[in-house]
């Protein structure tokens, strides 16, 4: 899914927009998850805190047309690059919620799809990319080790 730059600054004001609620000011949170829930059907993205209150809320045309056949794989692609350009933004970083945190993935009953981004100091997340070419790395250390 290949979204237009409006419908991208869209989703990303409505992501400021839901966690400005926890902008420097207030008093330190404890949210351990923040749920994205789109719908294609009414090209509807809602923002959801641990307490299933609402913190944003936006309609994006574009899905509402989408005519693939995984809506949410390419959803989350989109939106997991979009927080991962947010974080590198340095955007999360005026939040008052104690870490870690993470954004999710929803589907229409508030299951967990995905974790988009986690929030953490010490934890990185592994994903394929970080993995590539791990194997052989490996199998070069281990055979330079045993050479020695």
């Amino acid at each position: 899914m290949k979204l237009s730059q409006s419908s991208l600054s869209l989703l990303e004001g409505t992501i400021n927009k839901a966690i400005n609620k926890y902008a420097y000011g207030c008093e330190q949170t404890i949210v351990t998850d923040i749920h994205l829930q789109p719908n294609q059907n009414s090209g509807e993205l809602s923002i959801f805190d641990d307490e299933d209150e609402e913190l944003a809320n936006v309609t994006i045309e574009e899905w509402m047309t989408y005519e693939g056949d995984d809506f949410y794989a390419d959803i989350e692609r989109v939106l997991s690059n979009l927080l991962c350009n947010m974080k590198n933004a340095d955007i999360f970083n005026k939040l008052t919620i104690l870490k870690p945190f993470s954004f999710v993935l929803v589907d229409d009953e508030k299951e967990t799809l995905a974790e988009l981004l986690l929030m953490d100091d010490d934890t990185l997340l592994i994903n394929d990319e970080l993995l590539k070419g791990l194997d052989e790395e490996l199998d070069t250390f281990l055979k330079d080790l045993l050479e020695k």
